[in-house]
């Protein structure tokens, strides 16, 4: 990668962007662009990404207990 391509304001030294791999900028961060903040957003409002929870769904408890 040149430095044609590299996003403006990256320092040489950043993280990654956990979207892309490019350099991430400070506007954005930890992203390297407002398109992969987006990306990451839609993501998360998809359900791709989750977090486990030690609580058990309601319906479950309900098919136990039968």
């Amino acid at each position: 990668m040149n430095d044609n391509q590299k996003p403006k304001g990256a320092k040489p030294n950043e993280k990654a962007c956990p979207i892309c791999g490019r350099p991430a900028v400070e506007e954005t961060k930890p992203f390297c662009s407002k398109r992969c903040a987006d990306v990451d957003l839609s993501r998360w409002l998809g359900g791709v990404y989750r977090i486990e929870s030690p609580d058990r769904p309601e319906a479950e408890e309900a098919d136990e207990r039968e």
